[in-house]
């Protein structure tokens, strides 16, 4: 053999080394490509996953917001049921205040006394409706003064009474069911 074919065997030899050599970066290249890929859906997975986290978390705030407006639609709804009349019995308070003064008229005639008794049957039956509704006078006489109930509009001095008690009712206070419609006017002991 001569150098020629020695020459040959060499080239091919380089050949296949090379080859060789450029298989193997292929096949790291393809290894790349595939880690890559993997790392790609990885990543893809993980940004959906935080996607669904996300949507999830703000179904349950949703259906929070939702409980607490039904919740709240239902408390409202049995508070306009339980105070219907409130403004109605509002606005006959002053009525009820013009009937006992119109009580309080002192009678000379037997004309009067029927009048006054046909204005007490009518102030008692209103009395009574609004007691159906719910409508209580607020007790002040002789208690302790109370400012959620009471408004003192004077003090007065009454050394057989103790501090703070309520000693006249000047204008009738009314409570509708648990509600203060109207404080009681009082003058309060010193």
């Amino acid at each position: 053999m001569t150098e020629t074919t020695e020459n040959k065997d060499l080239v091919q030899e380089d050949v296949q080394a090379e080859t060789t050599a450029e298989e193997v970066t292929q096949s790291e290249v393809q290894e790349e490509v595939e880690l890559s890929i993997e790392e790609q859906y990885e990543a893809k997975l993980a940004e959906l996953q935080a996607k669904l986290d996300d949507e999830e978390n703000r179904h349950l705030r949703l259906r929070a917001d939702f409980d607490n407006m039904r919740r709240r639609h239902q408390l409202d709804s049995e508070a306009a049921e339980k105070y219907r009349a409130q403004n109605l019995l509002s606005d006959l308070l002053p009525v009820l205040d013009n009937f006992e003064r119109a009580l309080q008229v002192e009678t000379t005639s037997e004309e009067t006394a029927s009048i006054i008794k046909g204005i007490e049957m009518v102030y008692r039956s209103l009395i009574e409706a609004t007691e159906k509704e719910g409508l209580q006078v607020i007790k002040a006489e002789g208690e302790q003064f109370d400012p959620t109930i009471h408004q003192a509009v004077m003090q007065e001095q009454d050394s057989e009474k103790e501090t703070g008690v309520v000693l006249r009712e000047l204008q009738k206070g009314y409570i509708l069911k648990d509600r203060v419609l109207r404080p009681t006017m009082v003058s309060v002991n010193e």
